[in-house]
């Protein structure tokens, strides 16, 4: 799978080992920055992994910030992007199953780097489930973000 891999300072030191990480599964990574530790704007580096997802350069996106909280905040702003902050396996492979999730936001302050390989591996293992009452509910959020583009001046 081709996966955009992002960062900012607070993430770039565990976004490096997910990039080794993910190639030794045999993943593809579009590595979107940043990888040194001078200060940057989460906003930035979501809005470049959240395109190549959105562009089809990757099929998902991984942004990894202080918290995850930003980046994650900031991913679920941009049309198409449907971004879970996850720290546990269960949540990364029900966000994708359930929900349609493509894209994972972690804390690199928050998770140590072998919870989140198991992370990272559980999120891009999982398939959206296609069953009819997550259809449902995801075409519902997918009405939400049509509502609220709409409503923008």
């Amino acid at each position: 799978m081709r996966i955009a891999l992002g960062a900012d300072h607070g993430g770039f030191e565990l976004k490096a080992f997910l990039q080794k990480f993910l190639t030794r599964e045999g993943h593809e990574v579009v590595n979107v920055g940043v990888d040194a530790p001078q200060p940057v704007d989460y906003p930035d580096y979501t809005r470049k992994a959240a395109q190549a997802v959105l562009s089809g350069q990757a099929e998902r996106g991984i942004m990894v910030c202080g918290s995850g909280v930003g980046a994650c905040i900031a991913a679920n702003k941009i049309a198409g992007i449907r971004a879970a902050l996850c720290h546990d396996t269960f949540s990364a492979r029900q966000g994708v199953e359930d929900d349609d999730a493509n894209f994972l936001c972690l804390g690199g302050r928050i998770i140590g780097s072998e919870l989140a390989a198991e992370v990272v591996r559980a999120f891009v293992a999982a398939r959206f489930s296609q069953a009819e009452r997550h259809v449902r509910r995801r075409d519902k959020v997918l009405a939400l973000e049509k509502e609220g583009r709409a409503q923008r001046p």
